[in-house]
């Protein structure tokens, strides 16, 4: 075939009009230039599903050179199968059922000719006549340089398309299913001011500044410590003195006086204390102090006799005086000139067991198309997981690096010196800094070999990843949460919770916009039984170098690393899969409930690592039935899916499947960038979105217990605190914080204050003392601010998780009278529709029965009058007369 764009047919019949075809069916080029589509193709439109399903996708695998394209009948019969009516080849369902042939011709129509991008050749003759043309067709297509120079000179006469009818292919159903449409009318407000108020004179006068709420704001210097100069060297003298001691006591020895001292009590023999045990006396002493003896015991169980009553009394009394501070105070900052720099911190977490040392996650501020543009700069430069230390803001005390940049990490509880994360490509990441956690406890209390570390040039350590999973058989988007699985309990391959005779957190959990939810699990699979000839090679083979210094905790599971379980999260009521950006687990709650430091885990062992455990037989496993399978899971559309992780059987087809999500809960219109439990109640979460936020309890299906106004900056995220059941952090864009304190006010919050210039991203508490609270935040610019939490934040009354449970149960009843009140305000409108449809149902009362009630009505009405008459004449208040006037 020519490559050339075809002439117009007119110009080839006027120099060929002798020429005619031996056949009816045009070849490609010249059927392009019909306007009306012959009977033996069909005009197709096929989406980009079906085009990379069949490998027909336009300009790409079809094009305007090679514009043909055989499709198979058996894969497009099972295409209609699989996809009923939202088939695009379901128009020609009939007509490829009916084709003799096992290959259907598809062509490319690049120029629209017969009206769609694709048509399907039906019949044997055409396509082959398509393929293979007629030699004489081939002898009018071969025309010579001269010929091709004047067609070009003429004039291509333009024909106007001729309209066809419209055939529907189920669009215009989606296009309803869309749409918005209004269920009620609108409603009408006026609003006017008071009659009495109109035209009344204003008066103005003076108010002192102390008088309002926010008469003044008050901005005291203070000193700031981040700009402090360290002192490195001094000059100081020491001189060499005797010990002196004092000592004093407080008896005074004016003079000598024989005493003794008694080191031993005395008692009673034996004999002695059962004749004292025998005697009446004694039965009669304790005759009569029985009862006071019990009355004191019964104090002792409902009194708390070592409570100090004082302490309790002047609890609140900061709070009462008014003279407490309620803001935050800048503790320290971090930022990193070099690794810090056009970078955001997408995550933060505090180190378990080392206080005072925090780690963040760096990724670039770019957007995809930046990201595909600069995709060789960001192989070269790779992101970092940076530890920072109070005791040194400057340079950062470890890295770890990442393959990609990570959007969520997470220390394993049982072992902090193991780090799983997530990256942006969606693999999951591994590292072990067991050879570096000296560094880390040295430094966070400026010990001895402080000076050592600053002498050196502040070489930051660098960790590389020990395992990663593969790319493959993961994630197809960013991981946007992680969690691990508590070390009480692990999952089977069927989701079911079963016993952990490890008592090592060996599982855990992966999120991501892909429409699913991963779980895996560190250990390698059970080792299946080898030849004594493998042996024998693997032990004569030579270990490989390691030059990078990578510990070899799970060199098992690098590369080949997969998850066991996967569970979709199918849509409620309708096709289509909900995307999962962050997930709560039932028994997977903050690990500090009481606001106190975590205990610090046990140093594991040597030889016992993850390497050697192993994954039991099912067998072996004994299930539990009081750990939860259900969790929550906030989605890009703003949805909150209650879903249950647990693989069922399908009863047809035999296939393991996810169950359907239990019920799904819209409040926000944005995407979920939050879902937290309260580390002092298991059943309620707070989730965050980008206008609003909203408290749950789970079980509660009619709403949320609690939802917030919509808010003019967007909020970007939030945070339970971990000493105070009733306070809560959101984040903000222009760098604000919200705190919200639900025992003062629940419709706003009860602080605002502004932390940074650019949005802030992540939010974390810590507690490195009773006396001492720190608020972790990060912002867009890369900038780790440390805050300290005012006593009036930290400080929790005794009774405070009472009153905050109250108020959540109020709620909860607020909600059920208010889903009981609806449902009997939709009983009573239908009960009215139903009356009205049966009076406009009842038949019209005819014209004769009309007569014949009038005539009744007026027989009733002549008997009163005569029955009247008989009362008067009985009582003699009518006379003859008026009764024959009347006559």
């Amino acid at each position: 075939m020519s490559s050339k764009r075809p002439k117009s047919k007119e110009a080839r019949k006027i120099k060929g009009k002798d020429k005619k075809k031996e056949n009816n069916f045009p070849t490609a080029d010249e059927g392009a230039s019909e306007p009306d589509h012959p009977d033996y193709i069909f005009p197709l439109v096929l989406t980009s599903a079906t085009q990379e399903l069949f490998g027909c996708r336009a300009d790409e695998d079809l094009t305007g050179e090679n514009p043909y394209k055989l499709l198979k009948k058996e894969d497009i019969v099972q295409d209609m199968k699989t996809r009923a009516s939202v088939s695009d080849f379901s128009p020609v369902k009939q007509l490829v059922l009916d084709y003799p042939e096992d290959e259907l011709l598809l062509v490319f129509d690049r120029d629209f000719t017969y009206g769609q991008s694709f048509y399907l050749v039906l019949t044997v003759e055409a396509k082959h006549n398509i393929l293979k043309p007629s030699v004489q067709g081939d002898d009018e297509e071969q025309i010579t340089h001269e010929e091709e120079e004047e067609e070009e000179e003429d004039m291509i006469i333009p024909k106007t398309p001729e309209s066809h009818p419209w055939m529907s292919l189920g669009s215009e159903q989606e296009i309803e299913e869309e749409s918005v449409t209004a269920s009620r009318p609108r409603l009408r407000y006026k609003i006017s001011p008071l009659l009495r108020r109109c035209g009344a004179p204003v008066c103005f006068s003076d108010r002192g500044a102390l008088d309002g709420k926010e008469g003044f704001v008050e901005c005291p210097s203070y000193q700031d410590k981040s700009f402090s100069i360290r002192a490195m060297e001094r000059h100081t003298a020491v001189q060499a003195s005797s010990d002196t001691k004092h000592s004093s006591t407080q008896t005074l020895w004016k003079y000598p006086r024989n005493t003794w001292t008694q080191y031993e009590s005395r008692e009673f023999s034996l004999e002695e204390k059962e004749h004292h045990l025998r005697s009446e006396n004694m039965k009669n002493f304790i005759t009569s102090v029985l009862t006071r003896f019990e009355i004191s015991l019964q104090q002792n169980h409902i009194a708390d006799v070592f409570c100090d009553d004082w302490t309790a009394l002047c609890e609140d009394e900061g709070a009462l005086m008014g003279k407490t501070e309620t803001t935050l105070k800048e503790y320290q900052s971090f930022m990193d000139l070099y690794f810090s720099k056009e970078k955001t911190i997408s995550h933060i977490r505090w180190h378990p067991t080392i206080s005072g040392v925090i780690a963040v996650s760096m990724t670039e501020r770019l957007s995809l198309e930046e990201r595909i543009d600069n995709s060789a700069k960001l192989l070269l430069n790779p992101s970092y997981i940076l530890f920072w230390n109070f005791t040194d803001p400057i340079n950062p005390q470890l890295q770890l690096e990442c393959p990609d940049d990570v959007l969520c990490f997470q220390f394993c509880p049982s072992d902090p010196n193991i780090i799983a994360g997530g990256c942006m490509n969606g693999q999951v990441v591994l590292w072990d800094i067991s050879a570096h956690v000296e560094k880390l406890q040295d430094t966070r209390s400026g010990g001895k070999n402080m000076s050592n570390n600053l002498d050196r040039n502040s070489v930051t350590p660098v960790v590389r990843y020990c395992a990663v999973s593969g790319i493959e058989i993961g994630h197809k988007a960013p991981i946007t949460d992680i969690q691990w699985l508590p070390e009480t309990f692990e999952l089977s391959k069927l989701g079911i919770p079963v016993e952990n005779p490890s008592r090592v957190c060996v599982q855990l959990v992966t999120c991501a916009p892909d429409c699913c939810v991963l779980f895996w699990d560190l250990r390698p699979p059970r080792a299946v039984s080898q030849s004594l000839t493998d042996v024998k090679q693997k032990s004569q083979e030579k270990p490989l170098e390691n030059p990078h210094g990578v510990p070899n905790t799970f060199k098992h599971l690098n590369l080949t690393w997969k998850p066991f379980i996967r569970v979709s999260l199918p849509k409620i009521g309708s096709s289509g899969e909900y995307s999962p950006l962050k997930f709560s687990l039932r028994d997977n709650t903050v690990d500090c409930p009481t606001g106190d430091k975590p205990p610090q885990s046990v140093d594991r062992e040597e030889g016992c690592g993850f390497a050697q455990l192993r994954v039991p037989s099912a067998k072996q496993q004994k299930p539990l039935e009081n750990i939860s399978t259900k969790l929550y899971v906030g989605t890009e559309d703003g949805e909150l899916v209650y879903t249950d992780w647990r693989i069922e059987k399908d009863n047809d087809s035999g296939r393991l499947l996810s169950s359907k999500p239990i019920h799904r809960l819209l409040v926000h219109d944005t995407l979920v960038n939050t879902v937290s439990r309260s580390p002092f109640f298991r059943d309620i979460l707070l989730t965050v979105s980008s206008f609003s936020f909203s408290i749950w309890k789970e079980g509660v299906t009619s709403g949320p217990l609690l939802r917030s106004s919509c808010s003019k900056m967007l909020r970007t995220t939030g945070h339970w605190s971990l000493s105070r059941p009733a306070v809560f952090f959101i984040g903000k864009e222009d760098g604000s914080i919200e705190v919200w304190d639900l025992l003062q006010t629940s419709h706003e919050p009860s602080q605002i204050q502004n932390i940074s210039s650019a949005a802030v991203t992540c939010i974390s508490t810590s507690s490195i003392s009773s006396k001492q609270h720190l608020l972790a935040v990060s912002d867009r610019l890369g900038t780790l601010h440390i805050l300290q939490i005012p006593w009036t934040l930290r400080r929790s009354s005794n009774s405070e998780r009472q009153i905050v449970k109250k108020y959540f149960e109020k709620e909860e009843e607020r909600l059920e009278y208010f889903q009981k009140r609806q449902i009997q305000h939709e009983k009573e409108k239908k009960e009215m529709e139903a009356e009205q449809q049966r009076k406009k149902t009842e038949p019209v009362m005819s014209l004769k029965q009309e007569e014949e009630l009038e005539a009744e009505a007026l027989k009733e009405y002549e008997q009163f009058l005569a029955l009247e008459k008989v009362i008067l004449r009985n009582m003699g208040l009518l006379s003859e007369t008026e009764d024959r006037a009347d006559l």
